[in-house]
């Protein structure tokens, strides 16, 4: 394991708090313009897709936390992968999650903002 530098458990903080606002411009703030989420559901979706879904209540999240385990930065790119839990709804129906994330982080005009998540369900 890697030590996670304290500036990513901060990233990953302020990204999961935007996430359980369910606010749209607050969760748009911590993601890259091209940001993609691979869910082991359907694969990629791209930023605009999930952040429509937000919007229009199709997805809302109550709680997300994540436990970083490993990390590396790379100049201006950075990875953070750890063990997340979430709850919330999907097209008004519970849903919960146990699964292994990893954040790519991208330095860009000095402001890290998420660029990719992968998402593994973790074994039961």
């Amino acid at each position: 394991m890697s030590e996670v530098p304290a500036f990513l458990v901060a990233l990953e903080d302020a990204f999961n708090a935007a996430m359980v606002s369910n606010d749209v411009e607050r969760i748009a703030a911590c993601v890259t313009d091209d940001w993609v989420l691979v869910t082991p559901e359907v694969g990629p979706v791209s930023r605009e897709a999930i952040l429509e879904a937000i919007r229009s209540g199709r997805l809302t999240h109550a709680t997300m936390t994540k436990t970083a385990s490993h990390a590396k930065v790379m100049g201006d790119v950075a990875w953070v992968t750890g063990r997340g839990q979430n709850t919330g709804t999907f097209r008004g129906a519970p849903m919960s999650a146990d699964e292994w994330v990893t954040d790519v982080y991208q330095r860009v005009d000095g402001v890290w903002r998420c660029s990719l998540t992968h998402l593994t369900p973790a074994p039961r």
